[in-house]
């Protein structure tokens, strides 16, 4: 396992970042039992997984985070914790309130690094991240990151204060933030968390076509807006999508490795990216994508990948929300 530096802060994480919302089940995941999540906590630590990543929206009830916090009791001090903030708690006087009671949930005295989850427009953000800073320096937390944010929301928040990570949804099939996010977070130290980086299955090859994905997992931009659960009012590059797919496929035949390992690592493989979040249910789960943290693409191959997935950059254009045709990351 590989380790990295949060930005420039001297924390460490590994490039494995163990996504907790799974934990939450409820009515995006379904049934998940709590010590089957703790287990899974306790088998990412064993082998070497130190980041572990949740929020306080997930489920509504914060319930992730309460699971991390059980898995986390006598063993807090080998875990880099991540937690995000809901953009309606942004407001300054929600702010501490808020990063308490996920400190609570957490059991723990201080979160490594605290994330604005989206952008809020309708609080202005020099006041929401000076709270965060009174957070930072009272001890709370240890470092301030955002998630989903674009290049001018990145800049007006870099006026206020260093932000040491940007999560974004980054992968094979999701290539915007190389238009223009990806080089601003380069060009100010800030590291890349990459959410999303088996396109929520798609590059797993276990869907042979359109038809066979789930609403629940179909309506991305990727997808029809005629699909049941879409929001997005654009046609979608489903051709380009699983044209693509079946070229990451046939290089991994070719290679002799699974496609899902194959993708990962042409994620790992790309500028300035500090950590892959990949979600779990289970230990077993955890073993499936751990080997793709230990493989290193032969020569030529990222390139060979990356071109399968050109038309569908082309399609998807700068806009990296990946359900919303307006574009929430300005």
């Amino acid at each position: 396992m590989q380790y990295k530096s949060l930005g420039t802060t001297d924390i460490k994480v590994s490039e494995f970042a163990l996504g907790c919302w799974p934990f939450a089940g409820g009515k995006v995941w379904g049934p998940q039992d709590d010590d089957v999540s703790i287990a899974t906590v306790h088998a990412a630590l064993d082998k070497g997984i130190t980041f572990f990543d949740t929020a306080e929206g997930y489920d509504d009830d914060s319930h992730s985070e309460e699971v991390l916090g059980r898995a986390l009791i006598g063993r807090r001090d080998e875990a880099v914790i991540a937690t995000k903030i809901s953009p309606p708690h942004l407001v300054p006087n929600l702010v501490e309130q808020t990063c308490d009671a996920s400190l609570q949930k957490l059991q723990t005295d201080h979160i490594d690094l605290y994330q604005i989850h989206w952008p809020n427009h309708d609080v202005a953000a020099e006041d929401s991240i000076a709270a965060l800073l009174k957070l930072r320096d009272a001890g709370k937390i240890r470092a301030i990151g955002v998630c989903n944010f674009g290049v001018q929301d990145l800049t007006t928040a870099l006026q206020s204060a260093e932000i040491v990570t940007n999560q974004l949804p980054y992968n094979l099939l999701w290539r915007p933030i190389e238009v223009e996010i990806q080089p601003t977070c380069l060009e100010n130290n800030i590291g890349l968390i990459c959410y999303s980086p088996l396109a929520q299955g798609l590059l797993t090859g276990r869907y042979a076509s359109p038809d066979e994905v789930p609403d629940g997992l179909s309506r991305s931009r990727l997808f029809n807006n005629d699909r049941p659960l879409a929001n997005h009012g654009e046609d979608g590059c489903e051709a380009e999508a699983f044209d693509a797919i079946a070229q990451v496929i046939e290089i991994a035949a070719e290679l002799g490795e699974h496609p899902a390992k194959i993708a990962l690592s042409w994620v790992r493989s790309r500028p300035g990216i500090t950590s892959l979040l990949v979600g779990a249910r289970s230990p077993e789960e955890l073993d499936l994508n751990i080997p793709a943290f230990e493989y290193e693409l032969p020569e030529g191959i990222a390139d060979r990948l990356s071109a399968a997935t050109e038309p569908v950059k082309a399609k998807l254009g700068s806009n990296a929300d990946m359900w919303n045709g307006d574009n929430r990351m300005r």
